[in-house]
């Protein structure tokens, strides 16, 4: 299902001088984001691709591209920082693929929030904010390349998620602005909860074109990796931690089998020991190495992340959320994949260790420390040795019937199969508005289908 070449040469002659390219490299790497992390996802998308990259600079830009699509019934693909791992800037049924990341004016910094466009890079507004003393509230591992529009559009939580929530909660985000895919494109400003109409929606209802974002002090955290000798242990430590309100921005629990994975780290984290990566907020280091020698533990590294880069050693965020699969794969691709856990409440770190029991070294366990609606939530990401779908399909029902957690399938290409788990009609009543002829990243959701496109 791609479009004529007639239709691609009236949609170049529509857009006028707006940077478009179909040259055959930019094209395939426009066309992919990371999921090649899932051996499923890397069967079903290899071979998709869009027949032209757009690059718009100014919002006016956007809204001629998005007149021009709609007119010629093309497919819009949006494209950010491709860091994604789930395929959603990965063209379905070819058409053309959006880049947005020249719209990147950071255009105000307030005490407490930043307005930028959707296509900046989130290192360079937190570089931005810092010049005010400020940080943002949260972040992916991926921040020097993901952009800010790409993470609302298909993140959920990160870095900063344990003091923070995820992405949803609070007022991370309370505006959006956006332009419609119609004939004649109109600019919709969503405030407050309706930003959910759009947040977490891989671009498949309205082009996101600028944004507000939460922004918090900033704080020079100090970067620790605490060893412990039982991944109980560790999770132990680390859940107690959270709850009893120990000031950390991440906290991560890892496994000692990841240890050959962290090559920078060797000496720090001997596979003979589990690990909990965190970033404590200096004030409170007293007690965080109290809390670790009380259940007998050492802190093998501390410092600043300018002093662990004069070390040319990785932040702590580089040894979390899903950095931990990125590792793996480095050094042995092909072999691992992952998954995407949140646990019941309340968190019992023996239902873990029933899990390690289970599956031996087919699944190496992670956990995060998060916030959910105010209340700490325990997810892990753990690597899961690929073998075959069906045994990857066994090991979630596994999860979900006999263990109680809920899995955030990351093998699913669709928004409701990898995180709504249900179809969410606010989300499509709002693309009947903002994208009537269905032609937004067609194929990412289940809840649209052809017979509700406007003729």
């Amino acid at each position: 299902m791609t479009a004529s070449v007639e239709t691609l040469t009236a949609f170049r002659a529509a857009i006028g001088d707006i940077p478009c390219s179909d040259d055959a490299k930019l094209l395939e790497a426009k066309s992919k984001d990371y999921y090649w992390y899932s051996p499923i996802l890397k069967d079903l998308l290899d071979d998709r691709q869009g027949q032209l990259v757009v690059t718009p600079r100014t919002e006016a830009e956007v809204m001629v591209v998005a007149a021009a699509a709609a007119r010629l019934r093309l497919p819009v693909t949006l494209r950010g920082g491709g860091t994604g791992n789930y395929g959603q800037c990965v063209p379905m049924q070819g058409g053309i693929i959006v880049e947005m990341t020249k719209l990147d004016r950071i255009i105000d910094i307030a005490p407490g929030r930043v307005i930028c466009e959707a296509g900046a890079r989130m290192e360079r507004v937190e570089t931005a904010v810092g010049e005010t003393g400020q940080m943002l509230s949260m972040f992916p591992s991926t921040k020097r390349f993901a952009t800010m529009g790409g993470f609302v559009s298909g993140g959920s939580g990160g870095i900063g998620s344990l003091r923070n929530g995820m992405l949803r909660d609070g007022e991370n985000i309370t505006w959006l602005r956006m332009v419609t895919v119609e004939e004649e494109p109109r600019v919709i400003e969503l405030r407050g909860a309706d930003i959910m109409k759009v947040q977490h929606a891989y671009g498949t209802n309205g082009i996101i074109t600028a944004m507000d974002y939460a922004l918090v002090p900033a704080t020079d955290w100090v970067h620790t990796a605490a060893l412990f000798d039982g991944y109980d242990t560790a999770l132990r430590f680390a859940a107690a931690a959270q709850e009893e309100g120990l000031d950390a921005y991440l906290m991560t629990v890892v496994e000692g089998r990841f240890a050959p994975f962290y090559k920078r780290l060797a000496g720090y984290f001997p596979p003979d020991k589990d690990a909990v990566f965190s970033m404590i907020a200096p004030e409170a280091m007293g007690d965080f190495r109290a809390r670790v020698a009380a259940m007998g533990g050492t802190v093998s590294l501390s410092g600043t992340l300018h002093e662990l880069e004069a070390q040319k050693l990785p932040a702590a965020w580089e040894c979390g959320w899903n950095h931990t699969t990125l590792q793996a794969l480095k050094h042995q691709p092909g072999v691992w994949t992952y998954l995407q856990v949140a646990y019941p409440a309340p968190f019992d770190p023996a239902l873990v260790m029933r899990q390690i029991a289970r599956y031996g070294n087919e699944v190496l366990m992670h956990h995060e420390m998060a916030r959910l609606g105010g209340e700490v939530q325990i997810f892990a990401l753990p690597l899961v040795r690929w073998t075959t779908r069906a045994r990857m399909y066994q090991i979630i029902a596994e999860m979900e019937q006999l263990d109680g957690c809920t899995i955030y399938d990351p093998h699913a290409v669709t928004i409701e199969d990898g995180g709504m788990k249900a179809i969410d009609t606010t989300q499509i009543d709002f693309k009947r508005e903002a994208d009537p002829h269905g032609l937004m990243n067609p194929g990412k959701t289940r809840g649209w289908t052809p017979e509700m496109a406007k003729a």
